[in-house]
């Protein structure tokens, strides 16, 4: 059976851990050669060690632009090329307005607009953004992380727009109530966890690699045709 991303590069930011860590693994297990790209360089080094030669690590605050484009270009200098950026770094909902704007919406700025050219250059490629499903609602105090959330689905649409002439896709993807160290302190507390459980029609929160499933579909070619698109793994909880 082929795998679905044979031969191709992917940047992965904030993947040392938690979704991007199984967007990464998804990836690999799918044939790409990965850039495992992090704030956290110890982190991403275990990571990719432990995907073996066909991942390598790099730190990246997305909140630099600088390194953002250091990152893309660290992806083509060690694969030849970039076909896939997953823009999926990000921080938690009670960071403070600056840094959460900072990581969550300029981030995927910079990612969408380095990478997107790095593609464009060489003719085609797939950006996936992951936002939230506070992208599509909010919920009480969470400005901040609403904002930059929301504002990831306006880049989504500009740059699918803006990228599409040179066969270059951006989606987006919403994951809802996921399990993964960053939301550990909720889940911890069980009843919030239950209420959020209660919230979601499937009855659960949902796991990392859920999300990567999703991720993997736009970053292949059977998504060939979709573009500016939001998908939401979230168990049916914005149905609300």
């Amino acid at each position: 059976m082929t795998q679905r991303l044979q031969g191709k590069a992917a940047l992965v930011t904030g993947a040392a851990s938690g979704i991007g860590r199984a967007i990464a693994t998804r990836f690999v297990a799918e044939g790409a050669r990965v850039l495992v790209s992090d704030i956290d360089a110890a982190a991403a080094e275990r990571t990719a060690a432990s995907l073996g030669a066909a991942a390598r690590a790099n730190r990246c605050d997305t909140s630099d632009e600088a390194d953002v484009e250091a990152a893309v270009a660290a992806t083509v200098e060690a694969f030849g090329a970039i076909d896939v950026l997953v823009n999926n770094a990000g921080i938690a909902a009670n960071a403070d307005w600056a840094k959460t704007i900072a990581v969550n919406l300029s981030g995927v700025y910079y990612g969408l607009k380095h990478g997107g050219a790095a593609m464009a250059q060489r003719g085609g490629g797939a950006i996936v953004n992951i936002s939230s499903v506070l992208g599509l609602l909010a919920i009480p105090g969470a400005g901040a992380y609403t904002a930059s959330k929301h504002g990831v689905v306006g880049l989504t649409k500009q740059f699918a727009l803006d990228l599409a002439p040179q066969g270059v896709r951006v989606n987006a993807v919403h994951p809802g109530w996921i399990r993964t160290a960053m939301t550990d302190p909720i889940a911890s507390v069980e009843q919030i966890r239950t209420t959020i459980e209660q919230q979601t029609p499937m009855g659960r929160w949902g796991q990392p690699e859920e999300v990567a499933n999703v991720v993997l579909f736009l970053a292949s070619d059977e998504a060939s045709f979709v573009t500016a698109s939001s998908y939401v793994v979230d168990g049916g909880y914005t149905a609300h």
